[in-house]
């Protein structure tokens, strides 16, 4: 079990303020102990993807040199397109893992952390996480066809779907229901609330959006340095080759990083919006905090 030092109400009506502001605050609060669930469960797979990104830039890097330079060393044993089309595979695979992992985590974690009174269970936690890992990826599929067919359409038809969508793996977690169920709920549950939900949304994707550009600057100024010094090249691969280098490699993995860590705020949000829309509908909260209340009268 995990101590929680301070315990957030989830369940209860919130303006699109106190989404953001109980974002962080739930956040902040449960740095520590949800910080090791994630890095337990989530942690061997993006490490996995993190080595296979580095070990992809790495041997593109020998690829380019070896070219601009007319290098003679680049062997089948320094380059082996077998190894590289594994690494390429492995890649992909965790990454869409730790990705979907993340989400799963993050949520699971709401749900343990307020069934449980503010005391989130790991094992609880992780057996759920790998029980219901093909559901999200089966939802994440039907999803993402739904909104991409809606994107290729028109844009506004792909977000009008992407805004009750996003909820449904929260509905999925929170209710029990299965992939289908979830989807169609979704657009029951945000019916009367899409504006206030597109809203929340919108808002913290910006957050998002700025906070994860806020680590790609220093991949943007590495590389502005580096072609800055080397202007002088006129080969465009030898330029190329100049700053796909250790240090540039290292910036890019902190980024790609800090982007799945700052995903865990934008679940932590749905599921708050998700929360809100679900007393709104059905006062579950309410009806839940009543009933306490009444077993400790009779108490």
């Amino acid at each position: 079990m995990i101590n929680q030092p301070e315990y957030i109400e989830l369940k209860k009506k919130r303006e699109l303020g106190d989404i953001l502001t109980d974002t962080f605050a739930f956040l902040r609060s449960q740095f520590k102990p949800f910080l090791t669930t994630f890095l337990k469960i989530v942690g061997p797979y993006l490490i996995t993807a993190l080595v296979c990104m580095g070990f992809y830039f790495s041997t593109f890097e020998s690829v380019i040199n070896a070219t601009a330079y007319g290098s003679q060393d680049l062997s089948f044993d320094s380059y082996n397109p077998i190894l590289l089309f594994v690494f390429l595979i492995v890649f992909v695979f965790s990454a869409l893992a730790a990705y979907v992992m993340s989400q799963a985590t993050t949520l699971f974690y709401l749900k343990s952390y307020a069934e449980n009174n503010g005391v989130a269970n790991f094992e609880e936690i992780r057996r759920n996480v790998y029980k219901k890992f093909w559901s999200f990826i089966g939802l994440g599929i039907l999803v993402g066809l739904s909104v991409g067919i809606g994107m290729m359409v028109c844009c506004i038809p792909g977000i009008f779907l992407y805004v009750p969508l996003s909820i449904s793996f929260a509905i999925m977690v929170f209710t029990g229901r299965g992939v289908t169920d979830s989807f169609g709920y979704s657009f029951d549950l945000v019916k009367d609330n899409w504006w206030m939900t597109f809203a929340t949304i919108f808002v913290i994707t910006i957050i998002v959006t700025i906070a994860s550009y806020a680590f790609q600057i220093p991949v943007a100024i590495y590389q502005m340095a580096n072609i800055g010094f080397d202007a002088y090249e006129l080969d465009a691969e030898a330029n190329v080759a100049s700053f796909i280098d250790p240090i540039y490699i290292t910036l890019n993995l902190i980024a790609t990083l800090a982007q799945y860590l700052l995903n865990v705020i934008s679940v932590t949000a749905i599921a708050l919006i998700y929360f809100n829309l679900n007393e709104v509908k059905n006062n579950e909260g309410t009806l839940e905090r009543i009933q306490n209340l009444g077993g400790n009268l009779e108490d």
